[in-house]
């Protein structure tokens, strides 16, 4: 924040970037959706190995292994982000025969949360036989005393008969303190919009990048070219230097500031929030703190005038430009005013 379906499968693990047909793969931008990247597995990415249905391999198809996600106890408030994190994965996985919206209902149910959420999961809960769904990270979209937004940044695995089809999506997931503790109000998953007949150059760039790890929703958001070339320049110059995690880019994000009326950066295209650097995470205590402070700078000299994350800085070449709060104490906000 700002201070601030499926097309033809294809394995999960690819070599080639299919450009013409990004429009079909990524055009709902939902769980359900092909990468038009490839999957770089195995380089830290919260990624699992996985199996996945390839034309003339013996075998049924088999969706990938993957492990709930947990929060440390370096969180703000770990138990906010357990909750929205149950939520996303009792939506987005289910075993075979275990599909639909009844099913999910059960599942919320189990929970102890509100089974009308199920109607808000959109491209989150996708017609498929099975589904496997691997949270990415979850950040915080906005933390206050008794409210929070809860950014669940997730890959998504589905079966379809003897395919598997890989997509994924970013939920903005509302919720309230209680009495008993967190409870979800509202969730608002990503929609990026349709990809571009022809992505822009710097998109491609961004995208065949290997030191610049985008989440589907973000990887959308780039292909949709509603993506400010002012963030496009500086994830490529950033790349130069480090290998870059992005959690969010414009869709999955609160319209506003949370909390305020302000509107936020990210869903005009023109800011990107990163939570992990060289492939330490920033809400790590283990992370160097020089690390993280020389990033900042480094994304300040790349043009942004607004540069948020743990770490409070002095200097900045207008008044403002670093900041930091409990919202931007698990990743690093860059903006830009256009």
């Amino acid at each position: 924040m700002t201070r601030r379906p499926g097309a033809e499968a294809r394995p999960v693990e690819r070599r080639v970037v299919l450009w013409g047909a990004a429009g079909a793969l990524l055009g709902a931008a939902g769980c359900t959706g092909g990468s038009s990247r490839p999957t770089r597995q195995g380089t830290g990415s919260g990624i699992p190995p996985a199996s996945a249905s390839r034309t003339g391999s013996p075998g049924p198809a088999a969706l990938p292994r993957t492990t709930p996600w947990r929060p440390t106890s370096a969180e703000i408030d770990p138990e906010v982000k357990t909750r929205a994190v149950q939520l996303v994965e009792a939506i987005g996985a289910w075993p075979a025969g275990k599909g639909g919206t009844a099913a999910a209902r059960t599942r919320v149910a189990a929970l102890r949360l509100p089974t009308g959420l199920v109607d808000q999961a959109g491209p989150l809960l996708p017609s498929a036989d099975a589904a496997a769904l691997q949270v990415v990270d979850a950040q915080y979209g906005g933390i206050l005393t008794d409210s929070s937004s809860v950014l669940v940044v997730c890959r998504q695995w589905t079966l379809h008969g003897d395919r598997v089809v890989a997509g994924g999506t970013t939920v903005d997931v509302r919720l309230v303190r209680t009495g008993s503790g967190w409870t979800v109000t509202a969730l608002h998953p990503a929609r990026p919009g349709a990809a571009v007949a022809s992505p822009p150059a710097a998109v491609r760039r961004v995208l065949m990048n290997s030191r610049i790890v985008l989440p589907p929703a973000a990887e959308a958001d780039l292909l949709s070219g509603r993506v400010h070339h002012s963030v496009l320049n500086a994830m490529l110059r950033l790349a130069g230097g480090y290998r870059m995690d992005v959690s969010v880019v414009r869709s999955g994000h609160p319209l506003n500031v949370f909390g305020t009326d302000r509107p936020s950066d990210h869903p005009r295209g023109r800011a990107f929030d990163v939570w992990r650097i060289d492939g330490r995470a920033v809400v790590d205590p283990a992370t160097p703190r020089a690390l993280i402070e020389r990033f900042m700078r480094d994304a300040a000299a790349a043009g942004s005038y607004n540069v948020g994350g743990p770490v409070q800085l002095s200097g900045g070449a207008t008044a403002g430009q670093f900041f930091s709060d409990n919202t931007h104490h698990d990743h690093v906000h860059i903006g830009f005013l256009g």
